[in-house]
């Protein structure tokens, strides 16, 4: 018989919402400048008609993920959860497709903590976790979280530090 695995329920910082929004928004900035340059060259240069249309089509599509952009960090952190005991690793995510997935510590080959500038500047870590056939990564812990599960699951997985 197989026994009953529990829903994840260990979040991640609720700082993760700053981050996303601020990383999407440098992402959207940088790339409504290049339009707007782009739709100078044509003012400057009077480009072909159908130029004009295609960077119109392109800013329209640019405004509607810009709206994504700054709605989706909220469902994500909304519905990304994570959990870890001596048999599996859990994650489950996504708000309109919801994926849960049960990786077994037996395949866990190593187990890493990431921190970019903004992640580091609201005292963030990002765990990533490597098999032999994919990678996973728990995308925003507060820095002692992330230390603290990364060496629980090294722990469960058996996995020992190379020492130099």
């Amino acid at each position: 018989m197989y026994s009953r695995i529990d829903e994840p329920q260990r979040r991640l910082s609720k700082d993760a919402v700053k981050v996303w929004l601020l990383s999407e928004t440098i992402g959207n900035v940088i790339g409504f400048v290049i339009l707007g340059g782009l739709f100078y060259l044509d003012f400057l240069f009077s480009w072909k008609v159908w130029i004009s249309w295609i960077l119109l089509g392109i800013t329209v599509i640019s405004l509607v993920g810009a709206i994504w952009s700054w709605i989706s960090p909220f469902l994500l952190y909304k519905n990304w959860r994570y959990d870890v005991d001596e048999e599996f690793l859990q994650l489950k995510s996504g708000a309109l497709i919801e994926v849960h997935q049960l990786v077994p510590m037996t395949k866990i080959q190593s187990v890493t903590t990431k921190q970019g500038p903004l992640l580091r500047k609201y005292g963030l870590c990002s765990v990533s976790i490597e098999t032999i056939g994919s990678s996973h990564t728990i995308p925003a812990l507060s820095k002692d979280v992330a230390v603290t599960l990364r060496n629980q699951i090294a722990y469960y997985a058996k996995i020992k530090e190379v020492e130099s």
